[in-house]
C-alpha cells in the first residue's frame, strides 16, 4: 500500500528520502490510473488522504535540517535540566531590577 514506508521519527536519512521519492511516484501513478479510468474525481476521499500523507512527509523533508542530531539532543537535555534546577532570580519582574537607578523610573 502507498505510504507504508513513512515513519514519524525525527530523523531524515537517505533511506527516508528514497521512500519519499517512491511515495510521490506511487501517488502520481495512482492519479494517472484513476484519470485513465475516468474515476479521478470519484476518488476524492482517497486522493485527499494520500495527498495529506504526502504533504506531511514533504513538510518533514523540507524542515529536515532542523532535526536534532543525538549530540544536539543531549546538549539540549543538559541545558533544559540545568535551567529547571537553577534557583529563581532574587527579583520578580522588570520593575525590580537591582541595577536600575531610582531616578530612571
Amino acid at each position: 500500500m502507498l505510504l507504508s514506508g513513512v515513519t514519524n521519527e525525527e530523523t531524515y536519512g537517505p533511506e527516508r528520502a528514497e521512500r519519499l521519492v517512491s511515495l510521490l511516484r506511487e501517488l502520481a501513478a495512482r492519479i494517472v490510473e484513476l484519470d485513465r479510468g475516468g474515476r479521478l474525481l470519484d476518488a476524492t476521499p482517497e486522493l485527499l488522504r494520500l495527498l495529506g500523507s504526502a504533504r506531511s512527509e514533504l513538510f518533514h523533508y523540507e524542515v529536515r535540517l532542523t532535526y536534532d542530531t543525538p549530540e544536539i539532543a543531549e546538549s539540549r537535555r543538559i541545558v533544559d535540566e540545568a535551567t529547571r534546577s537553577a534557583p529563581e532570580p532574587p527579583f520578580a519582574d522588570d520593575e525590580d531590577l537591582p541595577w536600575r537607578r531610582r531616578d530612571e523610573e
